[in-house]
């Protein structure tokens, strides 16, 4: 088998087209209809235009055999994005009874070939759902991540594995193994933020424990957004003033003064003030002061392609809380 049929022709001594296969003499192709006025015409190859013209006879026919399931692997081999093969190909299984563990090996075949491709992903979630078997899903990812540490449709599979079959146990570890290798990796921060909300929320000692966490990821590399979107969601779960929880105002003013100019920190400890303002109004016109000469510091040197927006921000904080 192959990833396309270009190079199915140059594995394979020879590729015979189905239309001169003996065993698919009974079945006649049907070709695409272009319509009749085609304005850019796909140059399919005659291997492509072959197979798939017996896929659509056999969906059309609506036979499940043994012989179906093959025309699906090398219409899949020739383009793993068709859904539509993909979904005939779970009818004929489930038909066939065929035996899903060897359905699991074809699928990493094809993930290993096409790891970005929704529609594999997919069908090996609803194979492993018919099975109730996860065992190999989470190693399977983080075979994948070894590769591409932020492949969105890995991420979005092993969240499925996890929360269907409650494999949290462990997880926040792999994470912390992840953000060690790269704390820019902004995938498992926000795995990191998936798994304590899918396990045991964020409770008042979460939030501590988890705020001097981003604060040494943070203190590492300053100018990294990953870990402030992180601290902005962790904080977010706070009863009461943000800057309490662990310290943080005394903290950010700490790199301030002491020279941190970084956009992260500046657009942060405006969150603060704004908070600030909104729990303690007798400190508002020296807190807003302070504002505004955040967002204009952002706007002509520190952030300026975003200089509209902090003007904007400036803007909104002296109408709410300038009175």
């Amino acid at each position: 088998m192959c990833s396309n049929d270009d190079e199915y022709v140059s594995e394979e001594d020879v590729w015979v087209l189905y239309k001169d296969r003996e065993e698919w003499a009974d079945v006649t192709p049907l070709t695409q209809d272009d319509g009749p006025n085609a304005v850019v015409k796909i140059a399919y190859t005659d291997a492509f235009t072959d197979v798939y013209d017996y896929f659509r006879a056999v969906v059309a026919s609506g036979e499940m055999s043994e012989r179906a399931l093959e025309l699906t692997e090398d219409a899949i081999n020739m383009n793993a994005a068709n859904y539509t093969v993909w979904q005939y190909r779970r009818k004929i299984l489930k038909h066939l009874g065929s035996d899903l563990k060897k359905e699991l090996a074809f699928c990493r075949e094809m993930i290993e070939m096409n790891p970005k491709n929704y529609q594999v992903w997919h069908h090996r979630r609803v194979i492993v759902d018919w099975l109730r078997d996860a065992s190999k899903e989470l190693r399977l990812t983080e075979m994948i991540f070894s590769q591409d540490a932020k492949n969105y449709h890995a991420w979005e599979y092993r969240q499925w594995v996890l929360r269907t079959f409650k494999l949290f146990d462990g997880e926040l570890d792999y994470v912390d193994r992840l953000l060690e290798e790269d704390v820019r990796n902004n995938s498992a921060w926000n795995q990191r933020h998936f798994t304590i909300t899918q396990t045991t929320g964020f409770t008042p000692d979460v939030i501590q424990r988890e705020v001097h966490y981003v604060k040494k990821a943070i203190e590492k590399v300053v100018n990294n957004e990953s870990p402030w979107s992180y601290l902005r969601g962790v904080v977010q779960h706070c009863d009461g003033r943000m800057g309490s929880v662990g310290d943080l105002e005394n903290w950010c003013r700490q790199m301030y003064e002491g020279g941190q100019r970084s956009p992260y920190l500046l657009s942060f400890i405006i969150d603060l003030m704004e908070d600030k303002m909104e729990h303690e109004p007798d400190l508002r016109p020296s807190v807003l002061k302070h504002c505004l000469q955040i967002c204009i510091c952002l706007a002509t040197e520190h952030d300026q392609i975003r200089q509209e927006y902090w003007r904007y921000i400036g803007r909104n904080l002296s109408h709410r809380f300038g009175a």
